[in-house]
């Protein structure tokens, strides 16, 4: 095969220079007529194209400001697409008129294939930067329009009923008495616990027997008593007596759909120095103290019947009382690390300890002479808390973000998994509806069914809702006015009312 030489190689590059520079001087003042000759076409054309569009435009049933902004939307892609036809053409005349000077010249250019891929290279990388401006400019107004549509089907109605304040820290637990008269009782970190009158929000009694934090409270199922867990390594069972108030009208709080796009505050508003209830009745000392924890009685809670209850602790250990004499039954062990939680079944003989060894154990005293336990591994952090549901599953919350819904006929797997985006506190699940109330590190508060699909999302904004950490959730289907109850380290508890639609639980 035949090698140019030097020489002529630098005299051949040098002629194409000089037919290049030529050429591009004469291109520029033809393309400068063809521009306009081109846009004068164009622009007679697309005038009556135009008026046929806003002709058809004014039949339509949209809106004048919707039909205004397609109007502009449309006019914007128009111009957009003709400056780039109007480049693919000098293109193609440019690539054209090179390729009859060299054909003249003997040689030939891959033209068309060359024409192809610049102005497709041109065209995508043109359409993409439409495409990303156009998402930019009317992200805003289609969300608008979205939730508008969104606003015309069934959902979750969450109205704030009511708040409970009075605490000087914050507000680990909270629980409804399962007798008359109904009150609220909360449990709190200024070692103190107290009843709320759930119609009036007014604190009714006061108990301050214990030396450290109140971590939980739980109510007798048939008699007048509230069982305490605090830091000071003991649990209380103490006697109340309350007289509810003349109810007050509800405040007229409108209705706020459980939505995502509610306006959300990120920033903590300044704490107030809250003054407890002056006028509350207080009780200092406790009817029986449960003592043989060698670290913080985190919870504790009530067995079926009344007659025993069950304490979780920080050494690990969970353990079995006497109610009656007060004595040890039973010490629970197996946990590799601190325990965060416990729940009784409400109608067997069954507990369930959670635990920061990322599992829970299920406890089963319904044989005398048989105490088995069950492990159930899934979690892969802290488990918050294992509540039982009045069928045959177990519900576990974790500070891996996630909540579990087991079988206890098969505790191998989850029948149900939901992923937040926060960790989970204490959990609750409604008896009747069956759905469970996620309180979040992040402040929020989310309603699920049993089978992991969302209902709802509770408000929250500069006015309304918690403004930290949300630690506990219960549910009080009984009453009429609050059927859901919130407690936070905002130091207040938050009585709401849920309306979850039929069709919206079985989607």
């Amino acid at each position: 095969m035949p090698v140019e030489s030097g020489s002529s190689a630098a005299a051949r590059q040098a002629k194409q220079k000089r037919k290049s520079h030529s050429l591009s001087i004469r291109r520029t003042n033809s393309t400068e007529q063809d521009r306009s000759g081109l846009q004068r076409d164009m622009v007679e054309g697309q005038s009556s194209d135009n008026l046929e569009s806003f002709m058809r435009m004014e039949d339509s049933k949209l809106p004048l400001s919707l039909r205004s902004n397609l109007l502009d939307l449309f006019s914007q892609i128009e111009r957009e697409f003709e400056n780039l036809y109007i480049e693919n053409l000098e293109l193609r005349r440019e690539i054209e008129t090179l390729n009859d000077r060299l054909t003249a010249e003997g040689q030939t250019f891959e033209g068309a294939d060359l024409a192809k891929g610049a102005l497709k290279t041109k065209a995508s990388h043109s359409t993409s930067q439409l495409s990303q401006k156009l998402k930019t400019t009317y992200k805003a107004s289609t969300s608008k329009i979205v939730s508008s549509f969104k606003a015309t089907t069934s959902r979750a109605v969450c109205q704030l009923v009511r708040e409970y304040v009075g605490h000087r820290d914050g507000i680990w637990d909270l629980s409804i008495t399962r007798t008359q008269p109904m009150v609220l009782g909360t449990a709190s970190a200024d070692h103190s616990a107290m009843l709320w009158s759930i119609e009036t929000g007014k604190c009714l009694l006061k108990y301050m027997g214990h030396q450290g934090s109140v971590n939980s409270i739980k109510f007798h199922p048939t008699e007048q008593m509230a069982l305490t867990a605090s830091g000071d390594q003991t649990a209380h069972i103490w006697r109340y007596m309350v007289q509810l108030p003349t109810p007050q009208p509800v405040a007229d709080i409108s209705q706020t759909p459980c939505e995502d796009d509610v306006d959300f505050s990120d920033k903590d508003e300044a704490d107030c120095e809250v003054e407890g209830p002056n006028d509350c009745p207080s009780i200092r000392v406790a009817t029986t103290t449960l003592r043989s924890h060698q670290g913080v009685v985190i919870a504790a809670d009530w067995l079926v019947g009344g007659k025993q209850v069950v304490t979780a602790s920080w050494d690990r250990a969970a353990n079995l009382y006497d109610v009656e004499t007060s004595e040890l039954v039973h010490s629970l062990t197996g946990h590799d690390q601190e325990l965060t939680h416990c729940c009784t079944h409400p109608t067997q003989r069954l507990v369930v300890t959670s635990s920061r060894d990322t599992t829970f154990r299920l406890w089963d005293f319904r044989d005398p002479s048989i105490h088995s336990v069950n492990v159930f591994q899934g979690h892969t952090d802290t488990v918050t808390s294992a509540v039982f549901t009045v069928g045959d599953n177990v519900v576990s919350g974790s500070d891996d973000r996630t909540v579990k819904v087991w079988d206890l006929k098969n505790m191998r797997s989850p029948i149900a998994t939901i992923r937040t985006d926060s960790a989970v506190n204490r959990i609750s699940v409604s008896v009747n509806q069956k759905i469970i109330a996620l309180p979040h590190d992040n402040r929020q508060v989310r309603l699920f069914d049993m089978s992991g699909v969302r209902l709802a999302r509770l408000p929250r904004s500069n006015r309304q809702g918690h403004r930290r950490m949300v630690c506990c959730s219960s549910w009080c289907e009984e009453n009429s006015t609050c059927n859901l109850f919130t407690c936070g380290f905002d130091r207040q508890a938050i009585g709401w009312n849920i309306n979850i639609p039929v069709l919206l639980q079985e989607k």
